[in-house]
């Protein structure tokens, strides 16, 4: 039976004591006054070299000598109706610039909330994706997986945590994500009032909780029936799962679905892709599959899984090796499509990310459909347990990259960047899935009993 080491529970807790300093970081050197966002724009404008701010301060002194011809002409009585006109054209562009720079400063204030949310679903996605798929194996008997289950299982405790802390971020951060939370911006806004209905605080609080309770539910019973298995004498608690996996999954269609809506498109809420949920849904399975595989390969490894062969670790990164393409399948289709159709609404979504986010853009396609073909695409190399821990990790930092630029684009705009609280957040949630897998993976021993498709499994060759 699996014990969690006081060394991995160590590692686990540096990790998360030096995530919440890093996270602590920073909300407190965000800028809280429009004068600290003027400071860092500067610094950033900076970076463009010396060629960029000299012609700014060339303008900058052309525009203050105009101004001060006009002010000098007017109080002559020279040209006095076109001063006040220039006047009123300065005062203009002056409330244009205070409110791009309230913008800013609002964006800046909203990028350590960013950064913590990205991290937070990257591996709140890796456990529900896996909760997915432990409901597939019981809807389709699946001969090969049940002697997977009690690793897909640990996994999935982190569910419970990890549902909460989206949830608590989501209610509290959502007028730093959500544009439609705003009410004088739907005021002027014709189309988010049109989207009222759907899109309000209210029905936005109630649709979440009914996710997080859903989701937790159905691992709750699903997991005491497995363990009730062991000692049973008949198959009841197994069919009892069978029900129950299939009402989750009719479930977690709609609501992964509505969920991909309300946390990532409402972000932009004038852009929309009916493929939107399925590329969610892609991101999510394939990354979970990965966390399944090098969960297994390190068990077994350590010796807790002898029953586990290598053609188990040859389907999962089969799987593997399928999701990536059909995550690639779907980026392009959204992205082709949209971008060919060149529909205003529609491709500024992409317009953003490629010319502000574009290194990240075109490296996570690299990353994610790539890197999998090369290592992946022989059979052979899919049961070496080397080569499918480096095919993991490369697609888990795709992935990560795929959330990252799901989220930051929308929420900070073109001052998006990787720096402490970035980090910091992912070593955070790191060393709380660790901890919490890890005393998930304890609870039970990693062999199940009594389940009909049990020798199946223990014997299978491919």
């Amino acid at each position: 039976m699996y014990k969690l080491s006081g060394k991995v529970k160590l590692i686990s807790i540096i990790l998360i004591v030096v995530g919440a300093l890093g996270i602590g970081y920073g909300f407190i050197t965000a800028p809280s006054t429009i004068d600290e966002a003027k400071e860092i724009l500067a610094a950033e404008h900076s970076g463009h070299g010396e060629g960029h701010s000299s012609s700014e301060n060339t303008h900058a002194e052309e525009n203050n000598t105009y101004h001060s011809t006009e002010m000098n002409s007017a109080a002559h009585g020279e040209h006095a109706s076109e001063a006040n006109s220039h006047a009123e054209e300065t005062a203009h562009g002056e409330n244009h610039e205070d409110e791009h720079l309230e913008h800013v400063l609002h964006q800046l204030q909203t990028k350590p909330w960013s950064a913590t949310f990205i991290a937070a679903f990257f591996f709140l996605m890796i456990a529900l994706g896996v909760l997915a798929f432990y409901a597939i194996q019981y809807v389709a008997q699946v001969g090969w997986s049940p002697v997977l289950f009690r690793v897909m299982e640990g996994i999935t405790a982190y569910v419970l945590p990890g549902s909460i802390i989206v949830l608590l971020i989501v209610l509290f951060a959502g007028e730093h994500f959500f544009p439609w939370q705003n009410h004088e911006l739907v005021a002027e806004d014709k189309i988010l009032q049109e989207k009222s209905g759907y899109l309000n605080f209210p029905f936005f609080v109630i649709r979440a909780i009914i996710y997080v309770l859903g989701w937790n539910l159905y691992r709750f019973f699903a997991v005491r029936n497995s363990r009730a298995l062991a000692s049973a004498s008949n198959y009841g608690p197994y069919k009892k799962n069978f029900k129950f996996s299939v009402i989750f999954l009719l479930f977690f269609i709609i609501t992964e679905s509505t969920m991909a809506w309300d946390w990532f498109m409402s972000m932009t809420p004038h852009w929309y892709s009916t493929l939107f949920a399925w590329y969610i849904f892609a991101t999510m399975i394939v990354s979970a599959l990965t966390v399944i595989a090098i969960t297994t390969i390190i068990l077994k490894k350590a010796g807790y899984l002898p029953f586990v062969n290598n053609s188990h670790l040859h389907d999962v990164a089969k799987f593997m090796f399928g999701f990536s393409i059909f995550w690639t399948y779907l980026w392009f289709g959204q992205f082709m499509l949209i971008w060919y159709a060149n529909i205003p609404e529609e491709v500024t979504y992409f317009t953003l990310r490629m010319e502000e986010y574009n290194l990240l853009f075109f490296g996570m396609l690299v990353i994610n459909f790539v890197f999998p073909i090369l290592i992946l695409m022989n059979s052979d190399f899919k049961r070496i347990p080397w080569f499918v821990v480096i095919a993991g990790c490369f697609i888990l930092v795709g992935h990560y990259i795929d959330v990252y630029l799901l989220v930051m684009p929308s929420t900070v705009g073109a001052h998006g960047s990787f720096g402490i609280t970035e980090f910091a957040a992912i070593l955070f949630f790191l060393g709380l899935f660790l901890l919490t897998v890890g005393f998930g993976l304890g609870r039970a021993p990693l062999k199940i009993e009594n389940n009909p498709f049990l020798k199946e499994s223990e014997n299978y060759h491919y």
